[in-house]
């Protein structure tokens, strides 16, 4: 009775792992440069001219489209500006983007528009006056992977229409003493570690998968379509053969045909994926899909519930079990197997459901979806060949009886609770504001206060026997829930135990609140937005200052505040021992007039510095060789770097001790 409490638990838990290497020898790889950009001119005839700019794009890496998404944190759209020349040219129309259908983006966790590989843009013009026609068309963007964006840049091409001619980057800019000197006020002249580069490698942990598949299947056995087939089915290939060791063979060999009946059901989806890679996670995490998904685990659910039964037509499972008498040997072992999976269905139906839609609403697509299904049939072989091979293990098992009844009620709680993630998924997507935080917790304590009722036997459904005596497995399981819903309750607050690490990533994001929540700093931290702020009152309060290169559009800075800034040893570290600075690189507040200048890239190229976050991504690719969010580097008050900079460190005990180091080394000074 305590594996469906666990069920719930290893939903919550999907994970990529990601590490981190430091590499203090080879400065600059910390640098990305995953977009690259062409321009020419196409003429239709004597005065319509095409504008054609071209981005080549590196494999996972994301150019966004013009449309502004409305969500909470958004990704940057792209954005096309053309210098105004009145009597020599106009423009016809906006600016054409690829037309590509929203897909479901895992940074943003939103259906969103991008594109991948090779995007092409195009501007009709209607030339009026081709003589010394100079177009000059800005384009900004920001690109993104699966872990983090890049600060916002400006890409800038001439057009000579009359001799049809395009000249890439800021050409008609120079670099004056004033944009060296303002330049040159942005080196720190960092000091005390070799080198700052950060390199995210990231592989899929399909373990997880797998064992959560595997548990599904555990919980299947227990459910009254499996369990008294155990006995049964051992008991036919031990005494039904000619010989103990046929029996034995027979017996496993039916287990092996489980675990590949299940295997082989997920091969339609590796068909779909390798039509398309995305559709996926398209079809898994749309909006229309998601509320099917909602209402199918609701009508799981009830049938867990005793108010109906799901099951396949019975002509199918008795055409099965005819094919098995009349083949006999391996081939009739097979369509014995398959019965099983047949007559099955009405328990293992909304266990496999669920195992289907949490797998393909994570980044691991159809292998992903194939190790959930493979430990889900491999948990449903092992009893068969295992018995088989150890008949005396039989006479352990328990009595079928009314416990079976309550596992399947049990399960019909947690397909109600997890129900509501499918919900949130598509509220979160269109803003309904039906689901804010902690309403959908709120949702997930009546539930468990429901289960807590079942079990402790006031509240009862259609297949219950009579009431009997509390077993230690329910009181148990009970109390088990009991703790969970106390667990739930802080949820409901506006305080840092409103976290709940626990479902770190399930509910909805502690932003999307019914609360007002504090814009000063995160989680209500001291957060200096200017450096050199900052760094004066490090010296004032002697502590050492952690800097936080993050952005409003960083999906990933808001992970890290929100599941591991929330941590209260971290948050006591921050809040206690250190001055943070939080420089947002995509701040596109404009600069004062005498503090904009001009930037000359190491390659060659001029940057305009015109807004706040264009100053702090050229501040942090110059000083730290790192362009990505968010980017943490601990200092003391001579900007020397007091350990090595990290960069998104999910794991709260790793941060912690991240920081511990810097204090230590600090205070050693």
């Amino acid at each position: 009775m305590r594996l469906p409490i666990l069920l719930i638990v290893f939903f919550l838990r999907f994970f990529n792992a990601e590490a981190q290497i430091f590499d203090p020898n080879n400065l600059g790889q910390g640098m990305e440069d995953p977009i690259q950009w062409e321009a020419r001119v196409e003429q239709e005839n004597d005065s319509i001219y095409q504008l054609v700019f071209s981005a080549f794009l590196e494999p996972g890496w994301h150019l966004y489209s013009q449309e502004e998404v409305k969500i909470d944190i958004a990704p940057i759209p792209t954005a096309f500006t053309y210098s105004e020349a009145p009597g020599k040219y106009e423009l016809v129309g906006p600016t054409v983007e690829p037309d590509v259908p929203a897909l479901y983006d895992a940074v943003f966790e939103a259906d969103i528009t991008y594109f991948e590989g090779e995007a092409v843009f195009k501007q009709k013009i209607k030339v009026l006056d081709s003589t010394d026609l100079l177009i000059t068309a800005e384009v900004y963007f920001s690109v993104c992977d699966d872990e983090k964006c890049l600060p916002p840049e400006t890409e800038r091409f001439t057009f000579n229409i009359g001799e049809n001619q395009v000249e890439e980057g800021f050409t008609d800019l120079e670099v004056s003493d004033k944009d060296q000197r303002l330049t040159e006020a942005l080196h720190i002249d960092v000091k005390g570690v070799g080198g700052v580069d950060i390199a995210d490698e990231k592989e899929h942990n399909y373990t997880t998968i797998f064992f959560l598949g595997f548990i599904g299947g555990l919980i299947a056995l227990l459910t009254p379509c499996v369990f008294p087939m155990i006995p049964l089915t051992v008991s036919f290939f031990t005494k039904g053969a000619k010989t103990r060791r046929k029996g034995l063979v027979n017996a496993i060999m039916y287990g092996v045909f489980i675990f590949l009946i299940y295997l082989l059901l997920s091969l339609p989806f590796h068909l779909l994926d390798s039509l398309d890679p995305g559709i996926l996670n398209n079809i898994s995490t749309n909006t229309t899909l998601n509320i099917i998904f909602f209402v199918i685990f609701i009508f799981f659910a009830f049938s867990f519930f005793g108010y109906y039964e799901i099951t396949l037509p019975s002509s199918w499972s008795n055409k099965m079990d005819d094919k098995a008498s009349s083949f006999g040997g391996v081939i009739g072992v097979f369509f014995m197997a398959l019965t099983l999976a047949l007559v099955s269905f009405s328990c293992t139906g909304p266990i496999l459901g669920s195992l289907l839609g949490s797998s393909l609403t994570t980044d691991g697509g159809a292998i992903q979806l194939s190790f959930g299904m493979g430990g889900f049939g491999l948990a449903l072989a092992l009893p068969f060949a295992l018995f088989a091979l150890f008949p005396n293990w039989l006479n352990s098992l328990p009595k079928s009886g009314g416990w079976l009844n309550s596992v399947k009620v049990v399960l019909g709680f947690i397909e109600l609770a997890l129900a509501f993630k499918f919900l949130s998924n598509a509220d979160l997507v269109q803003h309904w504001g039906i689901l804010k935080r902690e309403i959908f917790i709120g949702i997930w304590i009546l539930v468990g206060i429901g289960l807590l009722l079942y079990l402790f036997g006031v509240l009862r459904f259609p297949h219950d026997g009579p009431k009997s005596k509390l077993g230690k497995g329910r009181l148990l399981l009970g109390i088990a829930t009991l703790a969970f819903v106390v667990y739930l309750v802080p949820g409901l607050t506006n305080t840092p135990a409103a976290n709940l690490k626990l479902l770190s990533g399930f509910p909805p994001p502690l932003f999307y609140s019914v609360y007002e929540k504090e814009t000063e700093g995160p989680l209500g931290l001291k957060a200096y937005k200017d450096f050199d702020e900052g760094v004066a009152a490090a010296k004032a309060e002697n502590k050492p200052i952690l800097l936080d290169f993050t952005g409003w559009a960083c999906v990933n800075c808001r992970k890290m505040e929100e599941q591991v800034w929330s941590d209260p040893e971290v948050f006591d570290l921050m809040q206690d021992e250190f001055v943070l600075i939080s420089l947002y690189v995509d701040d596109r507040k404009q600069l004062h007039e005498d503090q904009k200048f001009n930037y000359q890239k190491p390659t060659g190229g001029i940057k305009k510095i015109e807004t706040i976050g264009d100053k702090w991504a050229t501040f942090q690719t110059l000083n730290f060789r790192n362009n990505s969010q968010p980017f943490y580097v601990l200092l003391d008050h001579n900007m020397n770097m007091l350990n090595q900079p990290v960069g998104y460190t999910p794991d709260s005990e790793e941060f912690a001790s991240w920081l511990s180091e810097g204090v230590e080394e600090f205070n050693a000074q």
